[in-house]
């Protein structure tokens, strides 16, 4: 039994991804800011830390870190079923790879949340090294995504 999907549907459904990185690519953006003025904050004294912590920089960053995280897994999956379902099968490709692997880079990320909130500095390090990374490779996701999408927008 096979199921019947409007060609307009598969047509357009392979844009939904590419739209929601580009708003990802922004978010996460969003989220190093927040990182940043988290350290800020932690290195500041007297009034100018008062006025940091009125930011309440830390929950707008593990909020925004979370729903990241959630779209940064669920995105992809989405992209890999999409593409199945309109080529029969997954296209190995380095833009694949990458976001595979981005997503590995930020779960990682994320799991170092229970030892940040201990203060561990370690882990707040390592927090920030992957998570350039990740900035890194989702930028060059970018400009291999536009590659795709102009080639999808050829075939039409």
């Amino acid at each position: 039994m096979s199921l019947a999907i409007p060609e307009s549907v598969k047509i357009y459904s392979q844009f939904i991804h590419p739209v929601v990185m580009w708003i990802l690519l922004a978010t996460a953006i969003y989220a190093l800011y927040l990182g940043i003025k988290i350290r800020q904050t932690r290195n500041a004294e007297g009034e100018t830390k008062k006025e940091l912590l009125k930011g309440r920089y830390n929950i707008r960053h593990y909020q925004v870190g979370s729903v990241l995280l959630a779209f940064m897994v669920i995105s992809p999956i989405f992209a890999m079923a999409i593409t199945y379902i309109n080529n029969g099968k997954l296209i190995l490709s380095p833009h694949l790879i990458v976001g595979l692997t981005t997503v590995s880079l930020i779960a990682s990320s994320a799991s170092l949340a229970p030892f940040m909130q201990k203060g561990n500095m370690w882990a707040r390090n390592i927090h920030f090294a992957l998570n350039i990374g990740v900035l890194g490779l989702f930028a060059w996701q970018v400009v291999t995504g536009i590659q795709i999408v102009q080639k999808i927008i050829s075939k039409l």
